[in-house]
């Protein structure tokens, strides 16, 4: 029989403080939501543990709440792998999204500090960078902080937890990496004018423009391949529009 080939998430983590159970599920967690392993990857429970220096019960524990989120997924005699979405489930993760976004914005505009305009703007300027630097990566990672900057002077703390969380269980796809500089470049435009209703407080106007946002992100996204392991394949489910 050949030799079990070392899962990739493990040459990902980062054992700064060993046996610490919240250490181990944040590790495991950034390394997944940074998009550093593939979907479907394996995560060997009991390597994970000897790399930890700890029994398997705090891993397993941290596995749990993984699958809790949506990051992680488990078959019997299967064992721990990166959850993997289908074009359907994803699509439907982008709608979730849009319907808290969209929930938070008109609080978000009228609740808005100087410090929080400062973040939103200064977030933008990373987002032009990546666009100028052809970055997918670190675009993806700015776009959200985009968004969330957006929503955060809401101070609707249960959604924004529950936005956040819908944002964790799309973000292994990456999909923001795996589409074409010019949609980057149209979404960003987007942003631009939803920052410049922002900081106007011209809700309304911010409102609709999110609406046009999310539609320009469901076509840009029914363009991910299907065959390249990021989307698990399955009949396509069609969204009410």
């Amino acid at each position: 029989m050949p030799p079990r080939r070392r899962s990739a998430l493990l040459a990902r983590l980062v054992v700064d403080e060993p046996g610490r159970p919240q250490v181990i599920l944040g590790e495991l967690r950034r390394v997944i939501l940074d998009g550093a392993v593939l979907p479907r990857t394996v995560i060997p429970l009991r390597e994970v543990a000897e790399l930890f220096g700890v029994s398997h019960i705090p891993v397993r524990e941290a596995l749990k709440t993984l699958m809790g989120e949506g990051l992680v997924t488990h078959q019997p005699h299967g064992g721990y792998t990166v959850a993997q979405l289908t074009a359907g489930e994803l699509r439907e993760m982008y709608i979730v999204r849009e319907t808290l976004e969209t929930a938070a914005l008109a609080a978000a505009v009228r609740n808005a500090s100087d410090a929080d305009r400062a973040a939103l703007l200064e977030v933008n300027v990373l987002l032009e960078q990546s666009i100028r630097d052809d970055d997918p990566a670190a675009y993806q990672r700015r776009s959200r902080q985009f968004h969330l900057a957006l929503t955060r002077p809401s101070r609707l703390f249960r959604l924004l937890h529950m936005l956040e969380s819908a944002w964790n269980v799309t973000e292994p796809v990456q999909s923001m990496v795996h589409i074409d500089h010019a949609d980057r470049a149209r979404l960003h435009t987007d942003h631009s004018l939803m920052l410049e209703a922002f900081l106007s407080a011209d809700v309304d106007r911010l409102l609709h423009l999110a609406e046009h946002h999310h539609r320009r992100l469901e076509s840009v996204i029914a363009t991910l391949p299907t065959d390249t392991g990021l989307l698990a394949p399955m009949e396509d489910i069609s969204i009410a529009q």
